[in-house]
């Protein structure tokens, strides 16, 4: 994983392009966000992350340096306290491993800054997030936000502080 870079729009834009129609963020009918509007996105996230320590990093393939996703913490709906764990990975990265690898590099890193609890938002329809989700120790903290248009949301909690760090390997 690495910072942001804003070369990354054109890619990040990608992700947005694959993304599921019922998602809150797709690329509307009129084509927006466009790269430039990304560009300026990924600029305020970078703005953002020297503010709170929170950030949002690419996740490259070891191989060849291939961008194919990212996954970070940041407020979201959550608190700076006790952040929200994000990620992403184009269609074809999905099913490797890479979420469940950066997730826990963030979390094991966060962990060592002192922060207790963590959170994660997942759509009731998005099985393959609640797969990474249980793989890294969390579980459904029993709160739902009811969306009949998108789905509803899923408010996911772990691992706390007092708990181990699962580990899975990657395949």
């Amino acid at each position: 994983m690495r910072p942001w870079r804003l070369s990354d729009s054109q890619a990040v834009r990608g992700l947005w392009a694959e993304r599921d129609p019922r998602s809150i963020r797709v690329i509307d009918a009129e084509g927006r966000p466009n790269v430039d509007d990304i560009r300026a996105s990924l600029q305020k996230q970078l703005e953002e992350s020297a503010h709170t320590g929170l950030a949002l990093l690419a996740i490259e393939t070891k191989t060849d340096g291939h961008f194919i996703g990212y996954c970070g913490l940041m407020i979201g709906n959550a608190t700076l306290e006790e952040p929200e764990i994000v990620y992403e990975l184009f269609l074809q990265a999905q099913g490797c491993g890479y979420a469940t690898e950066a997730a826990q590099a963030m979390l094991g890193a966060a962990l060592d800054t002192g922060r207790m609890r963590f959170w994660a938002t997942v759509r009731s329809w998005n099985v393959a997030s609640f797969r990474v989700l249980d793989k890294i120790g969390f579980t459904n903290s029993g709160r739902i936000d009811h969306d009949p248009d998108r789905g509803d949301s899923v408010w996911m909690t772990g691992p706390r502080r007092d708990e181990a760090l699962p580990t899975h390997s990657v395949a």
